[in-house]
């Protein structure tokens, strides 16, 4: 439910029936601007009518918001989220940002190599699984806390953020102390238990669509997380699961322009693991700037071949320079920014 008051309405005004509202154990999510005084109305709101709204001073609208997710909802906040990281780095609005890395961090010298190549070609966040959440128990699982510290310390020495997967809520304490964006998986993306923990970490989370998961409920998951305090999401499409075999997963790049008409969210897109081929990344990538993504988490190593997993869908270092190059010129055209 969202509230208008009138123009001129006082703060006692307001103050009264906010007070009111949070009485019936509603939360008041403050979306003011310059222009207008507005807030919406979080929680079970079937225990008012906006009749009964309309009897205080100073309201001017009343409108129930029809969709489940409520502060991810555009009708809440008008204006893009912009995510601040350090460095300047910001995610949202008009940046485009590119995230890099290995699929899984195998060894020092392994991460060291990539990211000072995917650093020279212009991306500014180190991607890279320490923790490994695999189809196969018997499947490459990680290295796990040791790969967290190798992130960190690359990632200091080339003044690169980091951003990896986390399997469990456990786990957050030790994810905060080194990494600048967690990750929510596919696999994980309706793991309530998880998403209500990250609710209250300081730290931005790039959720991943699920797997088969609607439009809707991979909002709904992004809603679990704000309800719990945290509001800084990154949201992920990585392509969902269909009859076609050809690729490892379907992209759905119309997903991008529907999340950013239903939620002020930014959105990136993984051509990666929804191509599942290297040959489709560099397409698929532009093909992700020109729809209006606000950047890209793409899986780079300098030997493919001998990666630890997902080796045919990994950019090679050249490969990845001459993607970003491209995206350069496009962004040109499109008059857009790459960070």
């Amino acid at each position: 439910m969202i509230v208008q008051m009138k123009k001129g309405s006082t703060k006692k005004e307001y103050d009264h029936i906010t007070e009111f509202l949070k009485s019936k154990n509603l939360e008041v999510k403050d979306v003011s601007s310059e222009a207008v005084r507005i807030f919406g109305i979080i929680g079970d709101t079937s225990t008012i009518e906006p009749a009964d709204l309309y009897a205080f001073d100073g309201v001017q609208e009343v409108t129930r918001v029809s969709t489940p997710f409520k502060k991810a909802s555009r009708s809440f906040k008008k204006g893009d989220t912009i995510i601040h990281l350090n460095h300047g780095i910001e995610i949202g609005g008009d940046q485009f940002v590119v995230m890099a890395g290995p699929c899984s961090v195998e060894s020092e010298e392994q991460l060291r190599i990539i990211a000072k190549g995917i650093k020279k070609a212009g991306a500014h966040i180190l991607r890279g699984g320490a923790y490994k959440p695999r189809t196969s128990p018997y499947a490459f699982q990680g290295l796990e806390e040791d790969g967290l510290k190798l992130l960190r310390k690359i990632g200091d020495e080339l003044d690169l953020l980091v951003v990896t997967e986390i399997p469990s809520a456990d786990l957050i304490p030790l994810f905060e102390q080194y990494v600048d964006i967690i990750q929510v998986g596919a696999r994980n993306m309706q793991n309530f238990h998880l998403l209500k923990a990250l609710g209250k970490s300081k730290k931005p989370i790039l959720l991943k669509r699920g797997l088969s998961a609607t439009i809707e409920e991979w909002l709904m998951s992004a809603e679990y997380i704000m309800a719990g305090g945290n509001e800084e999401i990154i949201l992920c499409e990585r392509g969902i699961r269909t009859y076609e075999k050809y690729t490892r997963n379907t992209l759905d790049i119309s997903s991008v322009l529907a999340v950013k008409d239903l939620s002020h969210l930014p959105v990136i897109i993984d051509p990666s693991h929804a191509a599942g081929r290297w040959t489709m990344i560099d397409k698929l990538s532009l093909a992700s700037l020109a729809v209006g993504a606000h950047g890209l988490i793409v899986e780079v190593h300098h030997d493919p071949t001998h990666a630890l997993s997902d080796g045919a869908q990994s950019l090679k270092i050249n490969k990845f320079t001459e993607m970003m190059e491209h995206l350069e010129k496009v962004a040109d055209v499109l008059e857009k920014k790459i960070q």
